[in-house]
């Protein structure tokens, strides 16, 4: 049993309040999984820039004196840090070496995400000691998503943690059980995608990113996860401009919807939503089995997209 929520901002005006609203939103989800917690942020992105979130377990030792030694190997760099993570402010066009940079540099952190927008913060814990140390209320952006986990078949680790990603401003967040994961995790490899973890959640990330990478929307590579991915599981992912869900067929896995014209709002209950500015009067429903569900700011405002297979 785990906890997820989502919010995907139509109004601009609400783009200050969205780490405060997730936040509120996972603290309410706490019960269903205090073993470790997550948040997805997006936004703040700049022409020609890069974001990467990293993770130590020994903040100290790894992110003095970052900035210097990635300016020494042709990376220039502005690291902010907060607690156990740093976010890397680096050009865009070093995004893709910068992972062989950091792991010849300081070869025990690891990435928790990257992209021009996507900010990445996971822990072991509860969701309120999770939210306080990375101060996630106080982040802006368009849209995010969040989970708080009980653990069933691996570690309580903070790579276990969710949002799990595997591409460039994709994430994932997922209540379930994968039963296919490790011929998928095989197949995967094959093609040349690289895990951190044994969790099953990672490998429906990666299935996602392996699609997109072939020209599909994100609409296209969830409908596809239907007939590839086997086992129960509500997704909830996030990509650059974009936020989808997806139940499983048999849909056993509690989830609830809410829009408005200021947003969209997923929670796995609706006492995850109940604190959203006009909650009283949104159209609220509960996403039907095997559709996807889907809203892209790149595409038009109301361009609203439900598959049903």
């Amino acid at each position: 049993m785990c906890g997820i929520v989502g919010l995907f901002l139509k109004d601009k005006s609400l783009e200050p309040q969205l780490g405060q609203l997730l936040s509120d939103m996972l603290i309410t989800m706490t019960d269903r999984g205090p073993d470790s917690a997550g948040i997805a942020i997006y936004g703040g992105a700049a022409a020609g820039r890069a974001k990467v979130t990293i993770q130590s377990a020994d903040p100290d030792a790894d992110f003095t004196g970052l900035a210097e030694a990635l300016k020494e190997k042709g990376v220039a760099a502005a690291v902010t840090v907060k607690s156990t993570h740093a976010v890397l402010d680096i050009p865009a066009n070093k995004l893709d070496d910068i992972r062989a940079v950091l792991s010849a540099l300081r070869p025990n952190v690891r990435v928790m995400g990257s992209g021009d927008s996507v900010e990445i913060y996971k822990e072991t814990g509860l969701p309120r000691d999770v939210v306080a140390r990375f101060d996630v209320r106080s982040m802006a952006g368009t849209h995010g998503i969040g989970h708080t986990r009980m653990a069933t078949e691996s570690a309580v680790t903070t790579l276990g943690a969710h949002p799990f990603s595997t591409g460039s401003d994709q994430c994932l967040v997922h209540n379930g059980s994968l039963s296919n994961h490790n011929n998928l995790r095989r197949e995967l490899v094959r093609e040349g995608m690289s895990f951190e973890t044994q969790n099953d959640s990672e490998v429906a990330a990666a299935y996602l990113t392996a699609e997109m990478a072939k020209g599909k929307d994100l609409g296209e590579a969830l409908t596809g996860a239907l007939d590839d991915l086997d086992g129960f599981f509500t997704f909830v992912v996030g990509t650059k401009s974009g936020f989808g869900v997806v139940r499983d067929p048999i849909a056993c896995k509690p989830a609830v919807m809410a829009e408005t014209d200021q947003y969209v709002a997923f929670g796995s209950e609706y006492r995850a939503l109940v604190n959203l500015p006009g909650i009283e009067t949104a159209r609220v429903w509960e996403p039907e089995p095997a559709t996807v569900y889907f809203w892209d700011h790149e595409k038009q405002p109301d361009a609203v997209i439900g598959l049903s297979v």
